[in-house]
């Protein structure tokens, strides 16, 4: 009964092929000639490839060199098995009779045509996400120009921006300038030089820029890519930081695409890129473990939907075909329960953006490290310190309970806690904390001047400078360091000082930094950090009290400038 039911499954026209083939010497002559030719192509498209995979527009023009590379195969293949097909069709060189009524002619035709659409379906399958990639780099390219335009130029532009912009000073005063001072500005080329520079309160620039060519973007586009030439040149002439010809077309890459060149300006903030100044294969390494994008997906959705259609045309009923394999498929689903789950987690994570790499994040186990790696299959998270690296089904990420440091909420508290002598009176101890947290928003930068601490108002903006970004995407309301008398301890006035930075890692440099801005302030102020006692003070409270009275007056003008304004009913902001 089983067998029988089995031998009813039609597998369409395709029970006929081998007949077709054994029917005629000609037509397997014809087939072998056809896979013979196939492989010719097929190896010289693999010689041409890597010729094409070397040469310069591979590099100034990428998009269209994986077009070619896509595209060249193809065409060939489809050449030549039109060829065949037209040759059939006009020598009718088959005669040989099937039982369905179809010529050995035509059914050899049907598979010709088969192999043209499959040929088709693949070709389209590549070609789409490359269009798609060179629309998403023109989007890229549009952001990069706004960048330059916000930044007045970038470094290694020699003077771009003021050849297709020119600045125009406003007709009335800016705020927070008065009428004397801004028509003093604009009589001389300095005080012009120092409007454009100004920023108002609020952070915004005065004056407007009026356009000197008509494309900008086109001039801009143009610098950029002679820029990209010189880079090139300077790669294969050896112009570089080892003295080494790099050479096109090494697998891993020393000489990065156009693209890929911007790509890494864009992360080192548009500063020239100097050629060897990363190790091979740097861009390729970066990516290893970013979620796949649709665009990578798309070609095998697009290549089995061409499959199955062909498939249909044979006259193969889907459905049955379904039926049969449906077991299989689910003794092989069930074998495959755990990497499924893990896969389809990849892919919630990578739709519903839960972590990416860079994250910091704590497991429920506690262990608390950036996101490394993801992967289909497992998740890699590195310690903090890089003391070791947890392993994790990336399953856990969305079935567990995941703390996630980074996401979105880009404020993170720095808080630091202190005793001081009951000799200190507590409303100075208040005013210097204050006057320390403040200090360490000013002062406190990473390596590229960009503040650690988030804050209302960027203190570049007084100096008329653009801000650093410590002042965007606040989404709280937060304004001076945050200062609490916590308790009255054994030994000592606990205060505890907090500032909030800009994410998880900052913290501890903020920390360090400000412990050493307070032990500064500290001793300029004779704020006294007491041992502990654990004995009878035998001590001269009335000495001391002297000594520490001298200062005062000092303190007391610390007060009258950052000590707190006291508002009847105001509510706690812990």
């Amino acid at each position: 009964m089983v067998e029988e039911g089995v031998t009813e499954i039609s597998v369409g026209e395709f029970e006929t092929i081998p007949q077709l083939l054994a029917s005629s010497e000609s037509l397997q002559i014809a087939f072998v000639l056809l896979i013979i030719g196939l492989v010719v192509i097929g190896i010289v498209y693999r010689k041409f490839s890597h010729w094409v995979f070397s040469q310069k527009f591979n590099y100034t023009r990428p998009h269209f060199s994986r077009f070619v590379r896509k595209a060249v195969l193809p065409f060939f293949a489809i050449v030549l098995v039109s060829s065949i097909n037209v040759y059939i069709q006009t020598t009718e060189l088959f005669d040989t009779e099937i039982e369905d009524g179809l010529g050995a002619a035509e059914k050899f035709a049907k598979i010709l045509n088969s192999i043209n659409i499959l040929v088709i379906g693949w070709t389209i399958s590549h070609l789409v996400p490359i269009a798609l990639a060179k629309r998403d780099k023109s989007f890229l390219e549009r952001e990069d120009y706004g960048q330059w335009y916000n930044k007045r130029g970038f470094t290694d532009d020699d003077g771009l921006f003021y050849k297709c912009f020119k600045w125009s000073p406003p007709q009335t005063t800016p705020n927070d300038m008065k009428d004397d001072e801004f028509q003093n500005y604009i009589q001389t080329e300095d005080g012009l030089k120092f409007l454009e520079k100004y920023r108002t309160s609020t952070g915004l620039s005065v004056g407007s820029y009026d356009k000197l060519v008509d494309e900008p973007f086109v001039e801009w586009k143009k610098s950029e890519r002679v820029k990209y030439k010189k880079y090139y040149e300077n790669c294969i002439t050896g112009k570089n930081q080892t003295g080494q010809k790099l050479r096109p077309g090494r697998v891993p890459e020393e000489i990065y695409p156009i693209d890929i060149w911007r790509e890494q300006k864009r992360q080192n903030n548009y500063e020239p890129l100097v050629p060897s100044s990363r190790p091979p294969g740097y861009s390729r390494k970066q990516k290893e473990g970013v979620p796949r994008s649709a665009k990578q997906v798309l070609p095998i959705v697009i290549f089995l939907v061409t499959v199955l259609g062909v498939v249909t045309w044979w006259g193969v009923n889907l459905v049955v075909l379904a039926t049969a394999t449906g077991g299989l498929a689910l003794g092989v689903g069930l074998a495959l329960k755990e990497t499924m789950e893990n896969y389809f987690a990849y892919i919630m994570i990578k739709k519903d953006k839960v972590i990416k790499v860079g994250d910091r994040v704590t497991l429920p186990s506690g262990y608390n490290g950036l996101v490394y790696k993801i992967t289909p299959r497992v998740t890699y998270i590195r310690h903090g310190l890089n003391e070791s690296l947890a392993i994790i089904p990336t399953k856990q990420i969305v079935s567990e309970e995941i703390i996630n440091f980074t996401k979105e909420f880009k404020l993170v508290p720095a808080s630091i806690d202190v005793g001081v002598s009951y000799l200190n009176n507590p409303v100075q101890i208040e005013a210097i904390l204050i006057k320390i947290g403040k200090r360490a928003m000013i002062e406190v930068k990473d390596g590229e001047g960009k503040h650690l601490a988030r804050q209302k108002r960027c203190p570049y903006l007084d100096e008329h400078k653009p801000s650093c970004g410590c002042d965007k995407e606040l989404y709280v309301d937060i304004g001076d360091p945050t200062v609490r008398f916590n308790n009255f301890n054994d030994s000592a006035l606990d205060f505890g000082l907090r500032v909030f930075v800009r994410d998880y890692g900052s913290q501890f440099r903020m920390k360090s930094e400000m412990r050493t801005i307070m032990y500064e302030e500290f001793k300029k102020y004779d704020i006294r950090i007491p041992w502990p006692i654990r004995t009878v003070y035998q001590g001269d409270e009335k000495r001391e009290a002297e000594e520490i009275g001298k200062f005062d007056e000092m303190r007391n003008q610390v007060v009258k400038k950052y000590g707190p304004k006291k508002t009847v009913g105001a509510a706690e902001d812990d």
